[in-house]
């Protein structure tokens, strides 16, 4: 009743357990799924795992009763774009389907904990380490004449290497920082602070 109830939604099937999810998914082709984990015959997150390997655009939102740190490590590598609680669904509920249909990640704040308390005690253990550690002195190098806008022959030039050998770092850069554009490599520069001098 309450997602029928928004102008810019509507309810286009139901299932009642996982494997049925995943035929319906198949079936209605959806913008947004919004899954149990716990249900029989197949759990929600595997039934995620799934439908996201058939359906890549499809967003999924978890709205369950566990809190626990597994679930929500589990629900989010299974594709899901979204976890909540069904306590806070009455309040949440609109506002977190609008947030992954737009293409963004919405969880809880139970779960924001859960992932940001994870991420702190992988650093203070040390198995977080920044991703910037990780490139050579030439990638570092490369990565700040390409942020300035040099072209790959300037660059070449300037470090007197081919620009092929300059391809390939940008490459190395790209992967090792987990980036995918140019405009994202110049983003992360000015965040590391490399464009000030």
């Amino acid at each position: 009743m309450m997602l029928n109830a928004q102008p810019d939604m509507e309810v286009v099937g139901e299932a009642q357990d996982g494997r049925q999810a995943i035929q319906e998914a198949q079936r209605l082709q959806p913008d947004v799924i919004l899954m149990d984990i716990t249900m029989p015959d197949l759990n929600g997150i595997e039934a995620t795992r799934q439908i996201k390997r058939q359906q890549t655009d499809v967003k999924i939102l978890m709205l369950t009763m566990h809190e626990h740190d597994e679930y929500v490590f589990q629900a989010l590598r299974a594709g899901a774009s979204g976890y909540m609680l069904k306590e806070a669904a009455d309040t949440e509920l609109i506002t977190a389907l609008h947030v992954i249909k737009s293409g963004q990640f919405y969880l809880s704040p139970t779960a924001q904990s859960v992932v940001v308390g994870d991420y702190l005690q992988r650093v203070r253990t040390g198995e977080e380490r920044d991703s910037y550690s990780t490139l050579t002195e030439r990638e570092r190098e490369i990565l700040k004449l390409v942020a300035e806008g040099h072209t790959n022959n300037q660059i070449a030039e300037r470090l007197i290497i081919s620009p092929k050998t300059v391809d390939t770092h940008r490459t190395h850069i790209m992967d090792k920082l987990n980036l995918h554009s140019r405009a994202e490599l110049v983003k992360y520069a000015m965040r590391r602070g490399l464009l000030e001098d």
